[in-house]
């Protein structure tokens, strides 16, 4: 921005008079003034308001570490349907204050059935049978990201705050420019912003690899009540799979998920979502068509699955100086473990007590706190990362023969459900 500096003067001095001639003054000159932008000074930001950022943050500030929080859009992203907690997120949940508040809202699980497309039941579970510590609950996302942002300060959090570009300055300090010509010089920064981080990309990661098939979800509204059992029903069919789970009294989760040679256009046409749905399973049971048929408009979304593997020396590490990734934004998994969102509240929580050991406490610098979550977090992250992919594989499989066999053979004889939910495990240290 120029400002323009008027100049003040009187009609006398503008001419001098000279019997002989007229001599005018040299021309007067306007002073122009730059304007310097103002940067703005922050100990700590994080890049993004979702799961990841908005856990990040309250952990940080149940350890007394304040922090300001970055999101792209003008208000919390609450759109999408709903997501599953395992045991280990609700230890989290719990450590951060916010898992009594949230279990009031929504439903246990007790169990899953699994059936086929014509609906002939292969295999139950209960989960408490296989382990009795389990706790698995559908939550909505909007509900869980305003309970996480309601425990901050009003300030907390900066809408309308896109990152338009990063970079490192010779002190350490991190400089970030948004959008709006906003500019904020940070002494440690947290990306949680998601499987297309910009961050991410910054720091040298590749995109998250399309996995070949694409998931339509929704969440159906029982206005008198929902019939259900409080258990996940899934059905598989061959080369889609489709399943549903009681979130609360009133509502239901579900989704299906369908194999696509490419992730094709991005659709937002509810209608267009609808009509697609219900022809990938026209003739399946008819419960689920029938939550269909109860789903608002406006929760019914379409996305491709994609996920990231961590190769050890190959991939690039999940921080750089005091810049570090957390949540999707470094290790995005397909949701086939029902993991994603617990592996990011994981992640909240063990970074949030390293960074607190090197500001606080000074025992440790952060950039050794960084790489310290790094090495503990991969061993955890990548091989979830690959299992969730090799059961979504074998979950999605389309040749009828091997369809049956899996039908058949694999999930009523083979497939156990206490190691599938050894992954639940989680340690961490306590406030």
């Amino acid at each position: 921005m120029a400002i323009i500096v008027p100049l003040t003067f009187s009609t006398p001095n503008l001419f001098s008079f000279n019997p002989k001639r007229i001599i005018r003054k040299k021309p007067i000159c306007l002073s122009i003034v730059k304007a310097q932008v103002d940067v703005k000074k922050e100990d700590i930001v994080i890049v993004g308001a979702g799961i990841a950022g908005l856990a990040t943050a309250v952990s940080l500030q149940r350890l007394g570490i304040g922090s300001k929080v970055l999101e792209q859009a003008d208000s919390l992203r609450t759109g999408g349907t709903s997501l599953t907690l395992f045991k280990n997120g609700w230890s989290v949940l719990d450590a951060i204050g916010v898992g009594s508040q949230l279990r009031k809202q929504f439903l246990e699980i007790q169990g899953m059935v699994i059936k086929s497309e014509e609906g002939r039941e292969l295999r139950s579970f209960n989960f408490k049978d296989e382990d009795e510590s389990q706790e698995v609950r559908a939550v909505e996302r909007r509900i869980l990201l305003e309970t996480l942002a309601n425990q901050l300060p009003p300030d907390a959090i900066s809408f309308s705050s896109k990152l338009e570009n990063i970079q490192t300055k010779e002190n350490g300090e991190t400089l970030l420019e948004l959008q709006d010509g906003t500019q904020l010089c940070a002494q440690v920064v947290i990306a949680c912003d998601g499987i297309r981080s910009p961050v991410a990309k910054w720091m040298g990661f590749p995109d998250a690899k399309y996995v070949g098939y694409c998931a339509f979800r929704g969440l159906g509204f029982f206005p008198d009540g929902q019939p259900f059992q409080p258990k996940v029903d899934y059905i598989y069919g061959k080369g889609i799979r489709a399943g549903y789970v009681p979130v609360s009294p009133t509502k239901v989760y579900w989704f299906i998920c369908f194999n696509s040679s490419s992730p094709g256009p991005k659709i937002t046409d509810p209608s267009v979502l609808r009509q697609q749905t219900k022809e990938l399973v026209r003739n399946w049971p008819s419960d689920l068509l029938n939550i269909m048929d109860l789903t608002p408009d406006d929760t019914i979304i379409r996305t491709p699955l994609v996920d990231r593997w961590l190769w050890p020396v190959v991939s690039p590490s999940a921080s750089t100086g005091k810049v570090v990734l957390v949540g999707d934004a470094w290790h995005p998994m397909t949701p086939n473990l029902g993991q994603g969102a617990c592996c990011a509240l994981e992640d909240a929580i063990v970074l949030s007590k390293k960074l607190a050991d090197a500001l606080q406490y000074k025992t440790v610098s952060v950039e050794d706190a960084f790489k310290s979550y790094e090495e503990e977090r991969w061993g955890r992250v990548f091989p979830l990362t690959i299992r969730a992919n090799a059961v979504g594989k074998l979950l999605q499989w389309d040749n009828p023969v091997l369809c049956s066999v899996r039908n058949n053979i694999v999930i009523p004889k083979l497939v156990r459900l206490g190691p599938m939910l050894e992954h639940t495990n989680f340690e961490f240290e306590r406030y």
